[in-house]
């Protein structure tokens, strides 16, 4: 026992730590609120969708982008800042042409107790995209524009058309699009993005499904990676082939290792022929720019219907969000993050689960959010951002799909970012150095020998 190792030593605190009996438990340690009405600039938007509450979430937004809809978080430039990604704007390649891929960097101002006292405004701030400054708002120095002036892209853009392909196709593009060859929300759904050991940028997309490759400024570096066998019925190579995926089911969750050469893509739905409410986990190559041959299936509960996101810890275990499509007005909600782990999985298994953390239940004994209760749910349709900042911590969003509502009520939905404290931590590659007193002494082993 005395020359057990680093990684054997966070193998069993992680198994000790799962199967104690409060780790699904969680608590809101912060929280903070982005209004739905929310814009940067830009060239106007929602020409082609429809607002369930008109009256205080109108459309068009005239010479204005929707700051919501977030598929995706990274970390920031700052400390307390992070980088986050709208999807493709109003929900359907048919109604956001006029809706810009772009990412965000925003710094939370959590709402807090600090032993004594709840702390903090419960705000969302911009911030600069690359130094994480303070800014007075969603300026163009807030955001980058995925574009592709190169000409990398294989299919046509919208930025290529004259007018816009959604609607009665008789409004013309905007020349912000043409110029720059913005790419749209009728062009790609990106729901994941990953950034690779040399600092570029990888996009997962539902509508090919596509893998789409940018430099650290959104420039597109090279033509949009098929996956092998699998095209949904929005692919734009499709044809007259017969999908293997059902409309807007790629890409809804992407992984990337620590070394940041090998990225983990997760489909939202099942490829015909595999087994029921089954997923796909595919591995991907940085340096080759393609698909290994590693996969893994993750098995969707009875209660589950899609995912939402999904992290790495290490090589091995991954932080998925499942969920189904009730709400706090609409049916049952099931809201739930597991750890996925493929550690002595053979290739193209199951991997294992265990429930981390039940959204619909976590613990709010200070009351952060303010809504009058001691347990803190979140039951919005759509959670698709999760990010573990420590050992014992997740950063959890909604993407609130703008304009839409019935999330909390029968109103527009806010974006909420969530901090929360897990009742056991998951040990980060090497941190051994995390095990409680306890475990040391059940693991037969003095403080002083884990080095």
């Amino acid at each position: 026992m005395r020359n057990i190792s680093h990684r054997t030593l966070s193998a069993l605190a992680f198994g000790v730590a799962l199967h104690a009996p409060a780790h699904a438990a969680g608590e809101l340690t912060g929280w903070a609120l982005m209004p739905a009405n929310t814009f940067a600039p830009g060239p106007t938007s929602g020409q082609f969708a429809s607002s369930a509450f008109p009256a205080t979430n109108p459309l068009p937004l005239l010479n204005q982008q929707p700051v919501q809809g977030f598929s995706a978080v990274l970390r920031g430039p700052s400390a307390d800042s992070y980088r986050v990604m709208p999807d493709n704007g109003f929900g359907a390649i048919t109604n956001s042409a006029d809706t810009l891929l772009r990412m965000y960097a925003v710094a939370p101002r959590f709402r807090t107790f600090d032993g004594a006292n709840v702390i903090g405004t419960g705000t969302v701030d911009a911030v600069d995209y690359q130094s994480g400054a303070p800014l007075a708002g969603f300026t163009t120095d807030s955001f980058i524009s995925l574009r592709d002036p190169d000409h990398k892209l294989g299919f046509t853009l919208v930025a290529d058309q004259v007018n816009y392909p959604n609607g009665a196709n008789n409004i013309p593009v905007d020349p912000s699009i043409t110029a720059g060859r913005l790419l749209t929300g009728s062009d790609f759904d990106i729901e994941a993005v990953r950034q690779d050991k040399h600092g570029n940028l990888w996009f997962g997309d539902e509508f090919g499904p596509f893998l789409v490759k940018t430099d650290a400024t959104g420039k597109v570096l090279r033509q949009e990676v098929a996956m092998p066998g699998v095209q949904s019925p929005q692919n734009p190579y499709l044809g007259g082939a017969t999908p293997t995926l059902g409309r807007s089911l790629g890409f809804e969750g992407m992984a990337i290792n620590p070394a940041g050469d090998k990225l983990y893509t997760l489909l939202e739905g099942t490829v015909s022929g595999d087994p029921a409410k089954s997923l796909r986990i595919n591995e991907f190559d940085i340096e080759s720019e393609s698909y290994t041959a590693v996969n893994f299936l993750y098995q969707l509960e009875t209660a589950g219907t899609n995912i939402g996101d999904m992290t790495a810890i290490d090589d091995h275990r991954f932080l998925v969000i499942e969920r189904n499509g009730a709400t706090g007005t609409s049916g049952v909600p099931f809201k739930k993050i597991y750890l996925a782990d493929t550690t002595g999985v053979a290739n193209g298994g199951f991997v294992k689960k265990t429930e981390l953390v039940d959204l619909m239940n976590v613990a709010d004994p200070h009351d952060l959010n303010g809504d009058g209760s001691t347990t803190f749910t979140f039951p919005f349709v759509t959670i698709e951002d999760v990010l573990l900042l420590d050992a014992q911590t997740l950063l959890v969003i909604n993407d609130n799909n703008y304009p839409g509502g019935g999330g909390r009520g029968n109103f527009a939905n806010n974006t909420e970012f969530l901090r929360i404290g897990l009742a056991q931590p998951v040990p980060l590659p090497g941190s051994a150095v995390l095990l409680a007193p306890g475990l040391l002494t059940l693991l037969g082993l003095r403080r002083r020998q884990v080095r």
